[in-house]
């Protein structure tokens, strides 16, 4: 509630009480100022004062983005978001789930009449067209549930049927449920979470949100409504119940899944918004010219689009039987439409005075406020006449300490108020004429104005430092976390290969329950050349799934002889040699002393919180990881791995800034030329509040300008220069760089990498890249560089629509169409220059009236800088270009991406290309196209399907492991590995080169993959407790891959939240791989009974078990005896095997858990001694 004080001074206003009068009069009031920000206060207090909701309507998308971020930063009303349908009434095509889920959240809203608050909703003129079904009909197939109610199980998921809820395995997306036993979680489509509901019998015990990535249960609510999944269920229903036959059946329903343009047939007058608002609503129109102009446009484009399919809904209609004539029913002239507004209130905005507004009309008379161009001297003595003059004053800052700070400096005194809603403190300020600083938490594009009226006046960032955001944040419904990490890339299904570390390449069949010594456990059966093995579940440390550089069928082992440990052998002795060569890097990297930066200052923090969004935990913890690299002497070399739009940039802005106030000098490379150009105006915008010289150097420089870039960077006067490979090309003098960052690495040559090398010595290194290069990746997996993955989707990112067809004129034509309707952009890549002057005829004989533009990277400087201004103005419609768009040109109107001869394009390329748009929130769509399917070689079509598969948010590091299966890994070191990957697997191959890195360090305990146990324990986890086959198995790698007791424990308490009270035999199973994880660090392979004792197997030697051993008490250490092996040594603890099963468990987690303890103060104790 940012402005919450300055609505409630204006709406306590007298002028706002005439206003009001006005209104209620007239019933109509016309607004006349030039400042949409100064009238979304005056709305906003009108609604305040009168307590009713608002509807207002803007002309499109675009528009009512700027709308929705206008009253998101005043911030003191339930604000909604209501999206137009993106298609046009009568078409087949698939419509938007997520558009469609949030209008039914939004109208959920609407019609909850226990909601006491007041609303504001803004939408645009296409939700006035008829596009609902009646809303007597809508409420009656809501469900609403609350804690206590008795209802039977079986009835209740019958109604989610009813409601077209699909039954899952797992609920994780918007219109599925699923059941275990008493517990049922449903994903309702009007809810931002999903809802776990606990029954006691028949009674709902519990009803709780939950996560649906982690599963966890989140909140405790005592009420849920849940509405139906849409429209089309309802409409298929009605026309059963008109068809003769009783059944309706169309090629939409089985191939599209889109029935809405029958509605005008269930409905004789299909409803809109208006219909679902309440009377105590005021509607505002803006500029109701441009909304007429709109709508009429959609009404032609509407009627052409009946008389198009027209013939084809009547021939459906006709052959299920049903005698009724199709109807243009679904679309409006907005005349007509405005008729309907005669019970309302309504309130018209104007920018200029018209005939159309000449009555009961009002005059803003609102002024700007002159940019003072980060010349805070002239804004304060301009606020200090505003001071003189009596005015009230609202200063809105993402920098609020900085910004009271500098008009300190200049003789003007402010006052930040830290808890916004303190109104009598505000007022108190106020009152005695002391201008009221607010931290604006908000990325909206919002500036200043005065309004001599009210003698009121707000000052934003852009009168202060000149700071523009990029694009608006767009409002859609709350977002779960990227199913990117849902996405397990070792999920093995039955005929899968594997890699069984001691047996070697199998295929994995089924799981099956196995009952030995009258313990039952679940086994996994794995098919070899001569025969089959089961391995237990709890086991799949030992297991991989097979991962190569190729698409390579692999060769299946046979389980007796020696060919796998042969194979083995000889790739372990060139392992060895690989492990050499990254101990020497290792080595020279320990022998280099980076410099070490202080902990944060007081301008850090205060940068940190000038951040508009919310950060996402994983940039939280990328910067807090370099942060640690910066703060140590070593010299930091991390990769931070996240998609496009992720958050990348902000984790180096806060990099960069810790760097120059340090007092070092930094370089970020970039690319493109683009791409720098972006990356300066954002650092030069986020530092303009400080005293930060950053420069661009790209080929755009004149001479002069580059030598004194130079000489800049030589005399410490620059402290950030943004650079393409140009500085490169030259021995160039730094005189304190600390820290180099690239963004996009993958994007460079090999050359400029190795010049690239050279700066880099003893410096600080961030590189950035959504989908870093094979290499890259390998070495950052394998420990070569530290990685920090940025895995969540900031919240108004949604996934882009990705389409893959053979080339087709039709579907360009409605893909640009759609596109243009909703006030969007497009970009049309090409993968030469030479097909683009085709592509122009091509799309000027499509649109005749397309207003275009052509960039590509062979032309002048001065055209390619004025067509990129031209296109981020909106003064065209579409680009026609190259690659040069693949890095950092962000545009919020574009929307499309359409790419020619897609197949032609790297799988990095074509991610980068699709992240180009849906970066404002809006839907996006990407349209890939190739030619005949038969002409494209199979690499290119397993980049296309892999492009299409990841489309979720966050998919950028799957895309980079699936570019590693495609292409290989590369060469590392100078020496090509892809072989030896190939005859064991990728995770095999990283496992034993850790190993050997291991045994040449001579490390005491040695390291051990997974620890099996044989001990008559009944650990499993029961069928009735999860049925799913694939539940179950990743239930059992879940805990195998947690690494600490504190992982495991967790792990335990999401289970019991999704599944209930832990069985018996899932408690001992959490127990036995608390043992396991103990043994592992203890370095034991194998823990087994043999009466009376239990004995143990391992590599570790009699002299550092010696050691570990003296953390058991006196008394107990007799009990443990060694025995030297050729393969394993063995540790037999007497008489232990003859106690029951739990006292065994519970007396090993006991004593190798001394063991550990033990360790740890050998490792302390060894480090002290080094240092």
């Amino acid at each position: 509630m940012s402005l919450n004080s300055l609505i409630n001074y204006i709406s306590n206003s007298q002028i706002i009480t005439e206003l009001a009068k006005k209104i209620n009069n007239n019933n109509e009031l016309n607004i006349i100022g030039s400042s949409r920000y100064a009238k979304s206060i005056i709305i906003n207090s009108i609604a305040k004062r009168e307590n009713k909701n608002i509807l207002l309507i803007s002309p499109n998308e675009e528009i009512a983005f700027k709308w929705y971020g206008y009253f998101d930063s005043v911030g003191n009303r339930n604000l909604l978001y209501y999206p137009p349908s993106e298609n046009l009434p009568y078409t087949s095509n698939n419509k938007s789930k997520e558009t469609e889920y949030s209008q039914l959240s939004v109208i959920s809203k609407l019609i909850n009449d226990e909601e006491k608050d007041c609303k504001i909703i803004i939408t645009t003129e296409r939700s006035l067209q008829p596009h609902l079904i009646n809303k007597k009909t809508f409420k009656e197939n809501i469900i609403t549930l609350s804690q206590g109610l008795n209802i039977d199980i079986k009835e209740l998921t019958n109604k989610f049927t009813l409601l077209g809820y699909n039954k899952e395995n797992q609920t994780s997306q918007e219109g599925s449920w699923s059941r275990r036993g008493e517990i049922i979680d449903i994903y309702p489509v009007n809810n931002e979470l999903p809802i776990r509901l606990e029954f006691f019998d028949n009674i709902i015990d519990k009803i709780r949100e939950y996560d649906p990535v982690s599963q966890r249960t989140l909140d405790s609510i005592n009420k849920v409504e849940i509405v139906q999944v849409g429209l089309n269920l309802f409409i298929r229903k009605k026309l059963e119940d008109l068809s003769e036959i009783g059944l309706f059946n169309t090629d939409e329903i089985l191939t599209k899944n889109n029935i809405d343009r029958y509605l005008g047939i269930i409905e004789e007058y299909p409803s809109n918004l208006i219909n679902y608002i309440n009377k105590n609503t005021i509607i505002v129109i803006d500029e109701v010219e441009s909304c007429e102009k709109f709508a009429n446009n959609w009404y032609i484009e509407s009627a052409n689009n009946f008389e198009h399919y027209k013939k084809e809904i009547s021939s459906n209609l006709v052959s299920n039987k049903i005698n009724i004539k199709v109807k243009s029913n679904l679309h409006k002239k907005f005349e007509f439409i405005i008729q309907s507004f005669i019970d309302y209130d309504v309130i018209n905005l104007f920018e200029f005075e018209s005939k159309r507004n000449v009555n009961n009309r009002f005059l803003l008379s609102d002024k700007r406020i002159n940019s003072s161009s980060k010349n805070i001297g002239i804004l304060s003595k301009d606020l200090n006449k505003f001071i003189l003059n009596k005015d009230k004053v609202w200063i809105l800052s993402a920098q609020p300490l900085r910004t009271r700070s500098l008009f300190f400096e200049h003789d003007c005194n402010t006052n930040y108020l830290e808890n916004p809603n303190d109104l009598d403190s505000a007022y108190k300020l106020i009152d005695n004429s002391i201008p009221l600083i607010i931290k604006n938490k908000n990325n909206y594009e919002i500036e200043g104005f005065y309004l001599p009226i009210w003698k009121i006046v707000l000052i934003t960032d852009k009168e202060l430092y000149s700071q523009q955001a990029l694009f608006n944040n767009v409002f859609i419904r709350r977002r779960k976390r990227s199913l990117n990490s849902t996405i397990n890339l070792n999920k093995i299904n039955p005929g899968d290969y594997i890699v069984h570390k001691n047996h070697g390449i199998g295929q994995f069949l089924k799981i099956e329950k196995i009952n030995i010594t009258g313990e039952s456990r679940d086994y996994l059966v794995i098919r070899y050349l001569d025969g089959k093995i089961s391995v237990a579940a709890d086991q799949l440390g030992s297991i991989n799934k097979y991962r190569s550089t190729g698409k390579i069928k692999p060769k299946i082992n046979k389980l007796g002889g020696t060919e796998w440990l042969k194979i083995k052998d000889k790739n372990r002795k060139i392992i060895k040699k690989v492990a050499l060569d990254i101990l020497k890097l290792y080595a020279k990297r320990e022998k280099l002393k980076g410099h070490i930066y202080p902990e944060d200052g007081p301008w850090q923090k205060e940068l940190e919180e000038s951040f508009p969004y919310q950060p996402t935990p994983d940039q939280l913890t990328a910067v807090k990881e370099i942060k640690v690299d910066m703060e140590s002497d070593k010299p930091m070399d991390r990769l931070v791995c996240g998609d496009v739009g992720f958050g990348k940039t902000e984790v180096a802005v806060r990099a960069i800034f810790k760097a120059i106030t340090s007092g070092k000098q930094v370089i970020l490379l970039a690319p493109t030329t683009i791409l720098a150009q972006q990356h300066w105006r954002t650092f030069h915008n986020r530092f303009s509040p400080y005293p930060i010289k950053v420069s661009l150097l790209n080929r755009f420089k004149t001479t002069n300008e580059k030598k004194d870039i130079y000489a800049g960077l030589k005399n410490n006067k620059i402290d950030l220069v943004v650079a393409t490979h140009q500085i490169l090309g030259k021995d160039i003098e730094i005189k304190n760089l600390g820290l180099l960052v690239i963004d996009e690495e993958q994007r460079f040559g090999v050359r400029q990498k190795e010049k690239i090398k050279n700066i880099k010595t003893n410096i600080d290194v961030l590189t950035l890249s959504a989908t870093p290069i094979p290499r890259t990746l390998y070495m950052s997996l394998s420990g070569l560089r530290q990685m920090s993955l940025l895995n969540t989707p900031p919240p108004s990112r949604r996934s882009i629509k990705t389409y893959l067809s053979e080339i087709d004129i039709d579907v360009i034509r409605t893909a640009i169409s759609q596109e243009l309707d909703r006030g969007g952009q497009i970009f049309y890549v090409l993968p030469r220059i030479s097909d683009i002057d085709q592509a122009v005829n091509k799309l000027k004989n499509m649109f005749s009236n397309l207003k275009y533009i052509v960039a590509h990277g062979q032309m002048n400087e001065i055209d390619l800088e004025n067509a990129m201004i031209a296109f981020n103005n909106g003064e065209v419609d579409l680009m026609i270009c190259t690659t040069i768009i693949e890095s950092g040109l962000d545009i919020p109107r574009v929307n499309t991406i359409i790419i020619e001869d897609s197949h032609k394009f790297g799988l990095s390329q074509l991610y980068q290309l699709r992240g180009r748009v849906g970066r404002s929130g809006i839907q996006a769509h990407a349209w890939l196209f190739y030619p005949n399917i038969k002409k494209i070689n199979e690499a290119s079509k397993q980049r296309l399907k892999a492009i299409k598969d990841f489309s979720e948010l966050g998919s950028g590091y799957q895309l980079a492991m699936k570019d590693m299966e495609i292409r290989g890994v590369g060469s590392l070191l100078g020496e090509e590995q892809s072989g030896k990957v190939n005859a064991i697997g990728y995770d095999l191959y990283i496992e034993m080169l850790h190993e050997a890195i291991s045994e040449i360090n001579g490390q005491e305990i040695p390291e051990v993959n997974d620890t099996q146990v044989d001990l008559p324990i009944n650990a499993f986890i029961p069928a009735t407790w999860i049925s799913n086959r694939e539940e179950k198995l990743d239930a059992y790698k879940y805990a195998t891959e947690c690494s600490t007791h504190q992982e495991l424990t967790e792990l335990a308490t999401d289970w019991s939240n999704r599944y209930g009270l832990l069985p018996k035999p899932v408690e001992s199973l959490i127990l036995l791989m608390k043992l396991k994880l103990l043994a592992k660090k203890c370095g034991f392979n194998k823990i087994k009974l043999k009466k009376p004792n239990i004995v143990i197997e391992t590599r570790l030697k009699n002299p550092t078990f010696k050691l570990i051993k003296k953390g058991l008490p006196t008394n107990v250490q007799d009990k443990f005896n060694y025995i030297d092996g050729d393969q394993f040594s063995k540790i037999t603890i007497r008489g232990l095997g003859v106690t029951d099963i739990q006292n065994q468990i519970d007396q090993l987690i006991y004593w190798l858990g001394l063991f550990v303890k033990e360790i740890n103060n050998f490792d302390k104790n060894t480090t002290d001694k080094t240092f």
